[in-house]
């Protein structure tokens, strides 16, 4: 690049600041590239090398992703410098690919005091190695109910990133960006952070205030406030569900005004609608836990399990148990 285009960088270069990225088995593409390429790019429009990186993975040979893409390792799961970063690049399936080696090597390097990020679902990896006890945590919008019921200690966002001291974590898709930009501001300066977004096209960049999930209205298609409050304090009680009737009343509305809202514009009922939330939620259990089916049922808002498979099959054509045998098609981005 002309050196009439580079950035001024703030901050001392005593040598590169490297990270590790450790490829766990079906990671998201897509999350670790959002994480990878602001870094060339940073090295690019600076014209110095700010940034260094490694691939690392159980085995040091290769790591396939959800897309079926394979990549060549650097190394194993080795000791590393104590100034350098490990991003942990979560997928589809987590649970089977958070290993007990990986774990020990994890806990072992973050008693020495190395900074450990999770991108997309490697948040679990992280819980799971205790490294997230007692800090604020974030994971893709589809894994948090599965999260909230595993790991107590973790005080679960929905932001799109949070950084708790040394410990990071991201909503995955392109999330990353949003990560690894603060950190360019951090160490370089927000000019050199905003030329990497517009390299990118990234217009807005957004910070750990920003939360992952569409609002509401965007989401529904629809711009009622009173609706989208019921919807919000819905999905904020599926294990105590809240009848129409109170639901109306808190809105300051009447049960019928409020029947004639979702009828309107969701096509559906406040009860059937708010049923659906539930089963949405116990399908997510049923997929990415191994909590048993009486208890994703209590954890939904159903008072018997009989009550629950009913409701269960008639939307989804399947019942509870039968979807837990098909935990193959566990669900991530």
């Amino acid at each position: 690049m002309s050196e009439e285009f580079l950035i001024d960088v703030e901050g001392e270069i005593a040598r590169p600041r490297t990270f590790v990225f450790v490829l766990l088995d079906q990671f998201t593409m897509l999350s670790f590239a959002c994480a990878i390429e602001p870094l060339r790019i940073a090295n690019r429009m600076s014209g110095k090398e700010l940034y260094r990186w490694v691939l690392a993975g159980e085995g040091g040979d290769f790591a396939t992703c959800s897309n079926g893409a394979s990549f060549k390792l650097d190394m194993d799961l080795e000791e590393l410098n104590r100034e350098d970063v490990i991003l942990l690049c979560g997928g589809t399936d987590v649970q089977a690919a958070t290993t007990k080696r990986l774990l020990n090597w994890l806990r072992r390097e973050a008693r020495r005091g190395l900074t450990i990020g999770g991108l997309c679902t490697a948040s679990y990896t992280m819980a799971k190695a205790g490294l997230l006890d007692g800090k604020r945590a974030t994971i893709h919008w589809e894994n948090q109910d599965s999260f909230t019921e595993a790991f107590e200690d973790v005080s679960l966002t929905k932001s799109v990133f949070v950084i708790d001291g040394n410990r990071m974590s991201t909503a995955g898709g392109t999330s990353s960006i949003d990560l690894v930009l603060k950190m360019v501001a951090d160490d370089h300066g927000e000019e050199l952070a905003n030329a990497v977004a517009d390299q990118l096209i990234y217009s807005s960049i957004r910070t750990d205030q920003d939360t992952q999930r569409l609002s509401i209205p965007t989401r529904i298609g629809v711009r009622h406030p009173k609706l989208s409050q019921v919807i919000q304090i819905m999905e904020q009680n599926l294990e105590e569900p809240i009848s129409p009737a109170i639901l109306a009343h808190d809105v300051g509305l009447s049960t019928r005004q409020l029947e004639r809202l979702f009828r309107r514009y969701l096509n559906r009922s406040p009860k059937r609608y708010y049923m659906e939330l539930r089963l949405q939620k116990a399908r997510n259990l049923l997929m990415q836990t191994d909590m048993s089916v009486i208890n994703v049922a209590l954890a939904c808002g159903f008072a018997s399990p009989s009550h629950f498979s009913k409701c269960y099959r008639a939307h989804y054509n399947t019942t509870p148990y039968r979807e837990r045998g098909s935990q193959a098609t566990r669900l991530s981005i």
